[in-house]
């Protein structure tokens, strides 16, 4: 039952990766649900803002605690296409989600794991969950990268 949950709000932070990706952004989507109603939504606007802090999370994050009135998210989960980067998971860590859902691993910036993890510097408690359609959340981003390295 949670896998299925769980790979619903995935599809959606799956289409917001795609609006990202149709704007020649990086393509990451981010859904923020609380008590299983999505309260936020988030895709990348770095290079429309000229914002490097422009991420799909740190977006959802800001209009969930505008929704909510309260910089603490603790009941809340946060479906991302990509493992956030490290200063997305300290926001993520910041607000106090229970639970961080996300498609496929970040080697290289990755803040749950990929690259470091920073729950290991830190006595939060939070449960991190990855794979969900890890294919596709992949292949969109690697589909960006060989049209960016097109010049498209």
């Amino acid at each position: 039952m949670q896998k299925d949950i769980d790979k619903y709000f995935m599809q959606i932070a799956l289409k917001e990766a795609y609006k990202a990706y149709n704007k020649n952004e990086i393509p990451v989507g981010a859904v923020i649900v609380s008590n299983g109603k999505i309260i936020s939504k988030g895709h990348n606007k770095k290079e429309k803002y000229k914002d490097p802090t422009n991420h799909a999370e740190i977006i959802a994050i800001k209009k969930a605690v505008k929704k909510i009135d309260d910089w603490r998210l603790n009941n809340c989960e946060i479906y991302i296409t990509k493992e956030p980067c490290i200063m997305c998971a300290g926001a993520i860590l910041e607000a106090r989600f229970k639970r961080v859902i996300f498609g496929f691993k970040d080697n290289e910036k990755g803040g749950f794991g990929g690259k470091i993890n920073l729950l290991d510097f830190f006595n939060d408690k939070i449960i991190i969950d990855s794979g969900i359609f890890e294919k596709e959340t992949k292949s969109i981003f690697e589909k960006f990268f060989k049209k960016i390295r097109r010049g498209g």
